[in-house]
């Protein structure tokens, strides 16, 4: 696998694939589209890559985003296209965007709505997978200004200090993941220590 450092891999102009509530397909729109006004239902995933110390990678997106640029975030998220399975979406966009190949596993899906001032929405069903990779990542510069790895305990103390720093997507997802899903992360996030504990909300 090999990824441009600086290819071009999203565009506005990408046709999404438009859902109801139960997650069925009812057509396709543009992007930009997609992420007017209050913005329109879209499918959608969101991924948790943590390394074999159990650190998560995080994201800070691109200062050229419409919606969020800059803001920290979880390791990749992004759209499937029409006719892609969420497991080729998701491998596709590894790669795209940071370069790697990883099994991840699905552990929930969830809708929600987020606006960006007067710049659009996000509006998705949006599937969130776990799991965990060794190999060295190569982020996309088009879609990626910094990344780095940082332990669970640190990323609780980081979003109560400064959470308006990261986006609202990957907030509302961590606080799922590390709660009602917090025995399914703790695999990941203990590997080494195989310590139990994990920070409350």
């Amino acid at each position: 696998m090999s990824v441009n450092a600086n290819r071009v891999v999203s565009s506005e102009n990408e046709d999404l694939i438009i859902v109801d509530q139960d997650d069925v397909e009812i057509g396709t729109l543009s992007k930009a589209r997609c992420h007017d006004g209050d913005g329109i239902l879209h499918r959608a995933f969101s991924l948790f890559i943590f390394n074999v110390q159990g650190e998560l990678l995080l994201q800070q997106r691109s200062g050229g985003k419409r919606l969020w640029p800059l803001f920290w975030s979880n390791s990749c998220c992004s759209h499937p296209r029409q006719g892609e399975t969420m497991d080729v979406a998701i491998r596709r966009r590894l790669d795209e965007e940071l370069g790697i190949a990883t099994d991840l596993e699905f552990v929930y899906k969830f809708s929600y709505q987020a606006r960006y001032g007067d710049l659009g929405s996000e509006n998705e069903l949006c599937s969130v997978y776990v799991g965990c990779c060794d190999q060295p990542i190569r982020p996309n510069q088009s879609e990626i200004v910094d990344s780095r790895f940082i332990a669970a305990d640190d990323l609780q103390a980081e979003l109560m200090q400064s959470g308006d720093r990261f986006t609202p997507w990957f907030r509302m997802e961590w606080e799922k993941l590390s709660g009602e899903f917090s025995a399914q992360l703790a695999k990941l996030t203990n590997r080494r220590s195989g310590s139990t504990r994990y920070p409350g909300r």
